[in-house]
């Protein structure tokens, strides 16, 4: 459950499935709510971050599906695909796409497609379906069972038709109006209007920040590699100057080269940091001029920045005792620019007990977390991509095995560790329930020491396999 203030008071703000068939609703106080359910887990909500990842999807369905979206709520988007639902093969498959890529990503989506706003919105949250499609002119009848809380009615409207027996739309459209605006306000008629279509609904889409460019046109071609790093060197300080005045560094760069035989030729800079320092943006795309192609000559060169991120002022301070730490983002940027995007990489911990999901790769100069590797038992000097069956002999269901052969050489166990158990992460998936493996270290005869383990508990198939596998070597 996600808790947020409401004035005074700390409620609901969001609830999983479970929580909802006990009886929490969203808005109901965190004190009820823990008296319904004790052993409640409670988290704070994070609105701010919420609604900055709802405009990151919106953007992206910008450029996917239609270039008007715009948010509902904090939690629902709302998309005008008049005149792109055949580009996409209809209104069908354009939600289930829409749907299906949601859920790849780990996001929990339906969708509806209606002839108004309000229609949509009521029966992407009051039916089961995923991918909805209203056929057109039959919104009225679809909306005719919906509860009156379809409606996007305050709560206490939706509680005071309720004590007068109008649970259902079609309740309300049929009931004489002026005594439910005398009573409740003109609100309750609008919001009428706007789901049957009797009154335009406007919507305020999410709009791009225009990318941070500069450009320059030749009245002449150029060619020459000295003559292209001489403009180079006058757009980007501009470029700089425009990056500062918003309170962004540039993240990546490109530029762009339209050559008198239309062609257009791009350099990308990448950059590990947010940055707008002038000399070192000038170096890194100089040495990328000698893979330009001028062709017949260039006539007009454009620099964007097509990722730029906030970037802090910072006072530098001067101490003698510390010693100034070292700033490595600039050989980093020129390292990864010569030998190319995820090239370069460090090793960072996961918080997770089975080997292969305890590591990550993350980019050079990623914030350090608080995870950690496990400290009680070592870990090899190199995890193989993926485990390598073993034969083995072995006395179930706690020893470790005689010898072993791998990869067709056979190898006497001389001493051995273990066994130290691994459990599944049960919250991944249901083969995970039961699922455990217990790993040994051994040496062999010859001083080489592995990390192998058998896929199970050695008494209960359920827990595996009981084969043995081979998943790391020592140093």
């Amino acid at each position: 459950m996600l808790a947020g203030r409401n004035g005074r008071r700390r409620v609901v703000f969001a609830a999983d499935r479970a929580a909802r068939k006990a009886g929490l609703v969203v808005g109901m106080p965190v004190a009820k709510a823990q008296v319904l359910l004790p052993g409640l887990s409670v988290m704070d909500a994070r609105p701010d971050e919420d609604r900055a990842a709802l405009e990151r999807l919106a953007l992206w369905l910008q450029q996917r599906v239609t270039p008007v979206v715009a948010l509902n709520g904090m939690d629902g988007l709302i998309l005008d695909t008049t005149g792109a639902d055949h580009l996409l093969g209809g209104e069908a498959v354009m939600l289930r796409d829409i749907v299906r890529r949601l859920e790849g990503a780990g996001i929990s989506a339906r969708a509806a497609v209606a002839d108004t706003l309000g229609a949509a919105y009521a029966v992407t949250r009051t039916t089961s379906g995923t991918a909805i499609v209203v056929p057109p002119g039959e919104h009225a009848a679809a909306l005719a069972d919906m509860p009156v809380a379809a409606l996007r009615l305050p709560a206490e409207t939706v509680i005071g038709l309720a004590d007068l027996g109008l649970t259902r739309i079609r309740d309300i459209e049929t009931a004489p109006r002026a005594p439910l605006v005398q009573r409740f306000g003109a609100e309750i008629t609008r919001r009428l209007d706007q789901a049957y279509g009797r009154v335009d609904e406007p919507i305020l889409p999410i709009r791009p920040a225009d990318p941070v460019a500069v450009s320059r046109n030749f009245a002449e071609p150029i060619a020459a590699a000295e003559t292209i790093a001489r403009y180079i060197g006058k757009l980007v300080p501009p470029l700089c100057a425009s990056l500062e005045e918003r309170g962004l560094g540039a993240r990546r760069l490109d530029l762009l080269l339209h050559r008198v035989d239309s062609a257009v030729q791009a350099v990308r800079v990448a950059l590990a940091r947010p940055v707008r320092d002038p000399k070192h943006l000038l170096r890194l795309l100089s040495e990328q001029i000698e893979t330009i192609e001028p062709g017949f000559g260039i006539e007009r060169m454009d620099l964007v920045a097509v990722l730029a991120e906030p970037m802090e002022r910072r006072q530098q301070v001067s101490s003698l005792i510390e010693e100034p730490e070292a700033d490595l983002s600039g050989l980093i940027d020129m390292l990864a620019n010569r030998l190319g995007d995820g090239a370069l990489y460090r090793v960072a911990p996961v918080e997770s007990d089975v080997p292969e999901r305890s590591v990550q790769r993350v980019p050079p100069l990623a914030p350090v977390t608080d995870a950690a590797w496990p400290e009680g038992w070592p870990r090899p000097t190199r995890l193989l991509p993926r485990p390598e069956p073993i034969e083995t002999m072995a006395m179930l269901p706690d020893h470790p095995p005689v010898f072993f052969v791998w990869r067709g050489i056979r190898r006497k166990v001389k001493c051995a560790d273990g066994p130290e158990r691994v459990f599944g992460e049960w919250w991944k998936g249901d083969t995970e329930l039961t699922a455990a493996r217990d790993y040994f270290q051994v040496e062999d005869t010859s001083g080489e020491r592995f990390w192998i383990y058998r896929a199970g508990d050695g008494e209960h198939g359920e827990t595996g396999s009981q084969r043995w596998f081979l998943h790391g070597l020592f140093a």
